[in-house]
This record gives structure tokens, sequence and C-alpha cells, in this order.
């Protein structure tokens, strides 16, 4: 029997999961288109000098048991001490599997790491999500502290009915006040826009299950038990205290996953780009792409589309063009962009002065939010305390710097000279660096990182909709769908596109039910 020809357009996790999937059954042929250079996404890792960049930062953490295995078949569990756990005499719940490998000797393994995420604000630490304990008392004072309570009280008295923005989620689950100190800055650097016009569901698939009343039952609890189950089911996801993560970075694992889909006979093609889509009654019947190697244009037919491709992109590529509807609101979706300014530095200038043993004594966090209103600068990342073999010299401290900026905005037009110096110049600062301890540094730019919920996103089911009329088309992942999923959650829609297609393409709804449900939130049933 012939075989059907299935496309996937990219090769980030979602689309890697999708193609590992497909590569199992071979009734199929597959090829997956990658526009760049590297697989990954924003999952991908970039080795800059034996310093590898983790582009975000991604646990390895997922509310989702088929998740979790399709991980953990790829890369066991650490069953030895990684270097710092040997090196600090730290204790994990190592793996007690049979062959479990030695991250000293192996490289495909999956390290069990402690969170720690703060907030910085104030120029002092908090911690994430905010606890009631006496650092957070003597940074804020005790005025804003009551304040916060007593807007907390009355908003559970009298709650927001309807929610119409984010800023209304917010204040409906930690009150005016905490809402005005912690989440409403951060939250407009981080997409560029008021909370007022962003709308609610943002908060509802990212911070569903978390409110102050269950961050401060966690707190309770976590100082008479300890986590060491790496599961944390009934956690909250931002309230985990362990996750897995790939000894030399996401990009490691996920490389591994297109490997294991070109020995099942998957064909990917890197700096490929898909420039047009024809679609002939209610099916894709081909596709033109233009390889980026050579500049050659070529039109291949395929009985079967997954795109992960942004969607404003997808629909300007489709021949015959949309209706005017359609592409009205494909137009108006917005997109933030990233830039990672990645820093060697001697060390640190700002100190460790948490209870908690770190190599050479650098912060222990793994990210930080940085909450002050005087720097543009979002998230910090530590690379040491992801991975001690992220960093070529572990007597060095290797650091990434996270900027979100729209296209042609004023951070997004400096060069990477200027950049670097704009970088330099806010961590001086608010005293997290000396500038004489830098030892390197390099610009990592991502577009279309994180798609926006303002413009035309409240018409975005418009787009779904015509979507679900052509029948052998499935987007999945975060620029496929426009949804701010988790790595975890672009993984299940593309899990959920392949059964579909499996099944005579039966339950295609079941993808945009991933990330909404009750079960795919934070919170589990």
């Amino acid at each position: 029997m012939e075989r059907k020809k299935i496309i996937i357009i990219g090769g980030g996790p979602a689309g890697l999961t999708a193609a590992n999937l497909l590569s199992k059954d071979k009734l199929y042929e597959v090829f997956l288109f990658e526009k760049s250079g590297m697989l990954g996404g924003i999952a991908k890792t970039v080795n800059y000098k034996g310093n590898r960049i983790d582009i975000g930062g991604h646990r390895f953490f997922s509310k989702s048991d088929w998740v979790m295995d399709f991980w953990r078949s790829k890369f066991p569990i650490q069953g030895r001490p990684s270097k710092d756990d040997a090196l600090l005499n730290r204790k994990i719940n190592l793996s007690e599997e049979k062959n479990a490998p030695d991250p000293e000797k192996e490289d495909k393994v999956l390290l069990i790491r402690n969170r720690l995420s703060r907030i910085f604000y104030l120029r002092s630490f908090f911690d994430y999500p905010v606890s009631l304990n006496m650092n957070t008392i003597k940074n804020l004072g005790i005025a804003r502290i009551f304040k916060i309570g007593m807007t907390y009280i009355a908003i559970k008295i009298h709650p927001i009915k309807k929610e119409k923005s984010l800023e209304d989620f917010f204040i409906n689950r930690f009150g005016k006040e905490l809402y005005e100190t912690f989440f409403k800055d951060y939250t407009e650097k981080v997409w560029g826009a008021k909370c007022t016009e962003i709308t609610p569901e943002w908060g509802a698939q990212r911070v569903k299950g978390l409110d102050i009343t269950k961050a401060i039952i966690h707190s309770v609890k976590k100082v008479f038990s300890k986590t060491q189950d790496i599961s944390q089911k009934n956690t909250e996801t931002s309230l985990i205290e362990q996750f897995l993560y790939p000894k030399l970075g996401p990009g490691q694992l996920w490389e591994n996953v297109a490997e294991e889909a070109k020995k099942g006979g998957v064909n990917i093609f890197m700096n490929t780009e898909v420039k047009g889509i024809e679609i002939l009654n209610n099916r894709v019947k081909s596709i033109k792409i233009i390889d980026r190697n050579n500049n050659q244009e070529r039109e291949i037919e395929c009985d079967v589309l997954i795109s992960t491709m942004p969607i404003k992109d997808l629909i300007k590529s489709v021949n015959p063009p949309v209706e005017s509807e359609i592409k009205r609101v494909a137009d108006g979706l917005g997109y933030r962009d990233f830039i990672t300014v990645g820093l060697l530095l001697k060390r640190l200038a700002i100190k460790n002065k948490t209870d908690l043993l770190t190599l050479n004594g650098i912060i222990p966090d793994n990210w930080i939010y940085i909450q002050e209103r005087d720097v543009k600068v979002g998230r910090v990342q530590i690379f040491n305390n992801w991975s001690p073999y992220l960093v070529n010299d572990l007597n060095n401290v290797w650091i990434g710097l996270e900027y979100f900026t729209s296209e042609n905005d004023e951070l997004s037009l400096k060069s990477d000279k200027e950049m670097v110096e704009f970088a330099l110049s806010e961590m001086e600062k608010i005293g997290f660096i000396n500038r004489e301890n830098v030892i390197d540094a390099t610009i990592l730019r991502m577009e279309k990182a994180y798609p926006a919920y303002f413009g035309t996103y409240g018409d975005l089911y418009k787009i779904k909709d015509w979507s679900l009329t052509i029948e052998n088309l499935y987007l999945i992942g975060r620029n496929g769908m426009h949804r701010y999923n988790n790595m975890d959650h672009s993984m299940l829609s593309a899990k959920a596109a392949v059964e579909s297609i499996q099944n005579d393409f039966r339950d295609k709804e079941k993808i945009w039910s991933i990330n909404t449900e009750e079960e795919y939130h934070e919170k589990k049933k």
C-alpha cells in the first residue's frame, strides 16, 4: 500500500514530537522542514565557546504522565551525583533503576535539579511565589503588608464578577495592592502592553491554580516536609521544588528526538522555509518551499500538513487567499520577540545570603524575575544552577539576561555591540555585576517567541474554526496555535494530532482543548 505523505512545518518540541511518533508508523512518509539552522525551536540550546545557553529556561516537569514517560524514554534519570552534587555533598533522590547513568561519565542523562526562582525588587530578593515571612515584611514594610492583606480580604469578599482583562484576573487572585506591587509592572515589561489590554486567558493558562492561600499552605508544608517525589502531582506547577533537566540543556534532548525520528525514516531539512500552501476543495494539496542553502524553490504535494509556523505567516502563505475576516484576524495577532544577552563573568557582585550552598558562593537561583522599574531586563538565568555541564569552567559564572521586544522597537534595533553595552549598564545599575569581571558576551535573538494575548486575539477562534474545515491541516504548538503553551502542552498537541491522523482525521477539536481543560492546567484533577 502506498504510504501517505505527511509534511511537518517547524522543528520545535511540537514538530519533533509529531515526527518522532509518526516515525514508528510505517504507513507514513514524513518530511520536516525547519526554517533555521538549529532544531528545538525556543527550546534549543546554543553552544557559545563551550558555554551553553538555554533560551528562556526549560524545566522538564509535567502533570502529564505521558510527557514524563516520553522524556524518560529518551534520557534516563541520573543514578549517581552530578559534578556540583558531589562537590557540595548535596543530597538528592537518585534513580535506583538498574544501569541508571552517571552524569560524570555519560551525556544522555536527566539531572534532578532543585528549583529556586526569586523576585528582585527594591534592590532586594523576594520569594517566588511571594511568601509572608520576615524577609518579605522587612523588604516591604508593615504598612504595605497590611494594605496587601486588606485588599486581598476585600477582593475575596467582593470579587470582580466578570473578568474582562488580565488586570481583573490578577486582582481577583491576589488583591489590588499585591497585584500592583509584584505583577503589574513585570507583566507590562514582558508584553509591552497594559494589563487592561491583555485578555484574562493568559493568566488562566499560566497561573490558574495559584493564589495566596495555596502559596501560604505550601510554605507551611515545606517547613515540615521536603518533597523528594519528582512527580509532585499534587503541587501547583508554580510551586514545584524539583524538576528534571538534560545534562547539556533542552536542545540536547530534542536533537536526540530528531535523530531517533531520522532513524525511523523521517526526512529533516534545515534552512528551508515554507512560502506557500495550496488548498483545493478544503484540503491542503501541496506546499512551496525555498531552500536557503541554495535559494532553490520547489513544490511538494502532501496528504497531511502539520504546522507549527506562526499563524500570521501561515495565513499569508495560503493560496487561494483566505476570506478577508480570517486575514484581518491573522494580521492583527501580536508577538513578542526575545533577546538573550549571554555574559561570562569571573564572579557576580551580588552575594548569596541564603543558607543554600553553591559553588563559589554564587546566588542559588535558576532564574530571577527583575521587577525593578528603572531597567528593561526582565529575567536573569544562572546557567551554572541549571546544570554544571552548561558551563565550560565552573570557576566562572555564566548568565543569560532576557529582554522582551517587539519588531522595530528601540531594543530590537540596537546592534549586538550596543545591546551588550546596554545590558552591562543595567546590571551594574542594579548591583548584579562589576564590569571588570566580564570575560565575554554574546547576543541571541528569537523572533515571535511569545504569542500575545491582545490585538485580535479575542477573534482567534475564527482562525481555529477555519482550520478545522481544512480536513488534512493540523495546527499545533505555541506559534501554530497562537497560545502561550509550555513545552509539555506543545508535545500533547502533537500527540493529539498524530492520533487524529491515525484515526482518519477524527476528533481534530481535541487538539484545541489542550491547556484549556482542567487536567492540562497548572492544577491537576
